[in-house]
């Protein structure tokens, strides 16, 4: 898998870097305007200035006490089903558009976009970002690829209902996937590469899983996550300067597992929650747990 991987990204990067495109957050498959408010939300973490912020403190981070990711009622973060009535509420009903499978895709959709918005804060990336990535095809993918791990683990505690909601939440993480690898500039093969990368999904969910399992040794998570994430070829070890952010997205990981898992099931099926902040803490705001 990870020689697979290594070519993939390479490609892709060097792809990606000839035609001087880059990634965006923001995708064409949402057209409904109640989503509005998490693409806002989106955009205003793009458009922080980080220019003031002091020296990224890892050791500080992501001790706190796990707690639910659900939005309160009132937030404007929030993203609610449309309410029609009348004709109008009659012409919706005979179009599905309450169908359990219509609700589901529009939920998945709401999921996803606030996945995209996590991956793609700057606070993750080079320059002030809490764990100095360089933003390319590989590091996106990558991250990617551990919230949808992170959000279907917590789907897995819905039974049947989650499996079928994780199912629309797949479909969309393909396409936007496939949207990806042709603005990284793949347009030949591209069916090969889409293979490649759904080997890679895969593979990494099965790594994450296992990490997580009682009998697996404390440092398996981070060496998972350097693996996948950190590392170019997925052999080489961290340096101390590196196992830093490596230890700091695994206590992130195993925290957003906590916090999922205290999360209520309308406000996961719903996408009306909220990954943990990747801001810099203060100095006292540090707890450890």
């Amino acid at each position: 898998m990870l020689p697979r991987w290594s070519r993939a990204a390479i490609c892709l990067y060097k792809l990606g870097s000839q035609n001087n495109m880059e990634l965006r957050r923001d995708f064409c498959f949402v057209a409904n305007r109640s989503y509005e408010n998490v693409a806002v939300a989106a955009n205003d973490s793009a458009e922080k200035d980080f220019s003031t912020k002091p020296e990224v403190q890892l050791n500080k981070m992501f001790w706190t006490k796990p707690c639910s990711l659900a939005l309160p009622q009132g937030s404007p973060l929030r993203v609610e089903e449309p309410k029609y009535e009348g004709i109008r509420h009659i012409i919706f009903k005979l179009l599905l558009f309450y169908s359990k499978e219509s609700k589901s895709i529009r939920g998945a959709n709401v999921v996803y976009r606030r996945i995209v918005s996590q991956v793609d804060k700057p606070a993750i990336y080079n320059g002030f970002g809490v764990f100095n990535m360089e933003k390319t095809f590989k590091t996106t993918f990558s991250l990617l690829v551990l919230h949808m791990w992170l959000y279907l683990r917590r789907l897995k505690e819905d039974g049947k209902e989650g499996v079928e909601f994780g199912q629309y939440l797949y479909e969309i993480y393909n396409h936007d996937v496939e949207l990806r690898v042709s603005k990284a500039g793949v347009n030949l093969l591209l069916t090969r590469w889409m293979k490649d990368l759904e080997k890679i999904f895969y593979g990494n969910i099965v790594a994450y899983d296992a990490a997580m399992l009682p009998e697996a040794k404390y440092d398996e998570l981070p060496n998972v996550i350097w693996r996948n994430i950190f590392s170019d070829d997925g052999l080489s070890k961290p340096n101390d300067a590196a196992m830093g952010a490596v230890q700091a997205m695994a206590r992130y990981a195993w925290r957003e597992c906590s916090c999922l898992s205290l999360t209520d099931k309308e406000s996961i099926l719903s996408g009306n929650f909220m990954f943990s902040s990747l801001e810099n803490p203060r100095y006292d705001d540090h707890v450890r747990g």
